[in-house]
């Protein structure tokens, strides 16, 4: 039978992994971790190790000026937003096993609607179901960008992503070029109309 002397390490090491990944900032960006994030990372609290050291060094990378010159200024529903995604998770799938990094990204879902139902926001917007459809279709194409390029510095792999995201992999919500969200009708989605509700029926596109 184990003793005491067994588990209290164990538990410990634990905590102490708990409280490293306290420092994480998601890889949404600006926000500290989800309630639902932390305990994936108590879970696996290896990876978690590994994306706070690979977010850390791709972050410089993200906020380059010279991404909105090539994609757009849209940190919601834009192919800024989709890079933020599939950058960042290509990065971790270059060393983190994707299942373990999927769940990750569930988490973070989950998260946003929490976040949702105490309608604060994220990155200025309100989350909403189909952002979460967009977050998680975009993850997919990180995840497949990271695992065939594993190899690739993270400068190359950014390039990658980018010239992905141009060539129309990724999925962004549909604009006018005033920068309104329109329906897959091109009809202008009224913000007032929809506040505080999680069904909006904004219209994802590719991003070419």
């Amino acid at each position: 039978m184990l003793d005491d002397d067994y588990f209290y390490p164990r538990m410990i090491f634990k905590f102490k992994i708990l409280f490293v990944f306290l420092s994480f900032s998601a890889y949404a960006i600006g926000q500290k971790p989800f309630k639902q994030e932390l305990w994936w990372s108590a879970w696996h609290p290896v990876a978690a190790l590994k994306v706070k050291k690979i977010h850390k060094k791709a972050m410089i990378l993200f906020k380059n000026d010279d991404n909105k010159l090539l994609l757009d200024n849209y940190t919601n529903g834009g192919k800024l937003d989709a890079f933020r995604h599939v950058f960042f998770m290509a990065a971790f799938s270059q060393k983190i096993n994707i299942k373990k990094l999927r769940k990750l990204g569930i988490a973070h879902e989950k998260g946003n609607y929490h976040q949702f139902l105490k309608q604060t926001k994220e990155n200025d917007e309100a989350p909403d179901s189909l952002s979460n459809v967009m977050d998680l279709t975009n993850n997919e194409l990180g995840f497949k960008i990271g695992s065939e390029n594993k190899k690739k510095t993270l400068e190359e792999l950014k390039q990658e992503v980018i010239k992905e995201i141009k060539e129309g992999k990724a999925v962004i919500m549909k604009r006018q070029q005033n920068g309104k969200y329109v329906d897959c009708n091109n009809k202008i989605i009224d913000a007032g109309i929809y506040k505080g509700k999680w069904f909006v029926p904004k219209c994802l596109v590719s991003s070419k």
